[in-house]
């Protein structure tokens, strides 16, 4: 599938989640969610230091598209001819008008009224699919949360179409063995996402369109049987054969109990790069996630959803709340929570510190990256020489955007919350 341009967009479902969320769950009135974003959208904002880094490299990356569908990005994102440095004050006024017209209409004019009808006349006028029949048939589905047992917990993540099944698979995995030496435990960690993603790849796509049900891949059976196949040597992930039958990410709780795990994105740095004239916002390209193999369940075609790699994550003990996590960063992401809950319940870190914790990060083969502090830190040089004993081609991370950003909030005994935010990039803990 292409990145850019009209080809990977599908409907997006953001402004319609944000509704549907709010008349589940919500207190406060619907338009109020929307007055600080349009004021700093309206008024403008300083840029940060890390968002301005990522933000030009996007733009540089541009420079390349050509095309109408293309013409409004630079007017919005570049309006200086650059991205903007940080600390500069940016304002987006379109992206106002677009937010103002959500909150009154609750996304009602996103999906039928004058955003959509512009949606569907710059997709026809400049090459696009998306039509007004396609955004008035979006609706938001509520799905059931699957989990695995990891070390007397329960770890949750969303199901098909979604690549958190990769992450189960993992800890599923993982549960079977005991932590032993660090270079051993980050070997069979490393092992076993290659495992997961193997068979995410493999048989995740539209729920409605999966030849694999969800529950066999994460059936004991199962899972015991690719534990069987990690031995203490690195090996190229082959997917397993089960019985068949741009990301933003944020956590919050309250006094109340309520917790809430969210992510959303619209993938890529800028996504399609394709911006909706007069209305400041770029469309996603998560069809990228669909297939071109006519074979596989993954493959493109109309009324399906694509892989998707947005997780967010929550994490029980019995059926009892401990809280909300998360790690942005496409392919890390399953990596990002196995790596996170490990050091949770493995090592026993509060959330601040499993997030500060050194990662490494896997792609494809046995190439893996890890952090420099994982390298040349205490027992690092070691750990290295000990896993590329194993066969793992280990490679220092030149920056740290590859190994992703997180925030967890874990519930105390007492009714309290401990929360850590990450470190790698811009970001925080509130409280009100």
């Amino acid at each position: 599938m292409p990145a850019r341009g009209w080809l990977p967009v599908t409907v997006p479902g953001v402004p319609a989640g944000w509704r549907d969320l709010h008349d589940r769950f919500g207190s406060m009135p619907f338009a109020d969610l929307f007055v600080d974003a349009i004021g700093y959208a309206e008024h403008g904002h300083p840029v940060s230091t890390a968002t301005a880094t990522a933000w030009a490299r996007a733009v540089a990356g541009h420079a390349g598209l050509t095309g109408p569908e293309y013409a409004e990005f630079a007017q919005v994102y570049a309006p200086a001819g650059r991205a903007p440095r940080p600390g500069e004050r940016w304002g987006n006024p379109g992206a106002a008008r677009t937010l103002r017209l959500i909150a009154e209409s609750r996304a009602e004019e996103f999906y039928r009224g004058r955003i959509a009808a512009a949606l569907a006349e710059h997709a026809a006028r400049t090459g696009g699919l998306l039509t007004v029949d396609d955004l008035a048939a979006h609706a938001s589905s509520w799905v059931e949360p699957v989990s695995v047992r990891y070390r007397g917990h329960e770890v949750w993540e969303l199901p098909p179409n979604g690549q958190g099944l990769a992450a189960l698979l993992a800890l599923g995995i993982l549960d079977g063995f005991e932590p032993g030496a660090a270079a051993q435990w980050v070997h069979r960690q490393i092992e076993a996402v290659k495992l997961g993603f193997a068979d995410a790849h493999a048989h995740v796509a539209d729920p409605d369109r999966m030849p694999v049900p969800t529950a066999a891949l994460l059936a004991p059976g199962y899972l015991a049987a690719r534990r069987a196949g990690i031995n203490e040597e690195a090996a190229d992930p082959v997917a397993g054969e089960p019985e068949r039958g741009g990301t933003v990410y944020l956590c919050t709780a309250d006094a109340g109990g309520m917790m809430v795990s969210l992510i959303q994105s619209t993938y890529l740095s800028f996504g399609s790069h394709v911006v909706l004239p007069g209305y400041g916002f770029a469309l996603q390209n998560r069809g990228l996630g669909f297939r071109l193999d006519a074979a596989h369940p993954n493959v493109v075609g109309p009324a399906k959803r694509p892989f998707h790699t947005i997780i967010p994550g929550f994490l029980t003990r019995d059926g009892t709340p401990v809280g909300p996590f998360g790690v942005m960063g496409g392919h890390m992401q399953p990596q990002g929570h196995v790596q996170l809950i490990s050091a949770t319940l493995d090592a026993g870190l509060d959330p601040q510190a499993a997030l500060d914790a050194p990662r490494w990060y896997w792609h494809a083969g046995r190439s893996v990256l890890v952090e420099e502090q994982m390298a040349t830190g205490p027992g690092g040089p070691d750990l290295v020489a000990d896993l590329r004993t194993r066969g793992h081609e280990i490679a220092v991370a030149p920056e740290p955007t590859v190994f992703g950003y997180g925030q967890a909030i874990w519930r105390r005994a007492d009714g309290g919350y401990v929360a850590g935010s990450e470190s790698r990039v811009d970001g925080g803990i509130g409280g009100f």
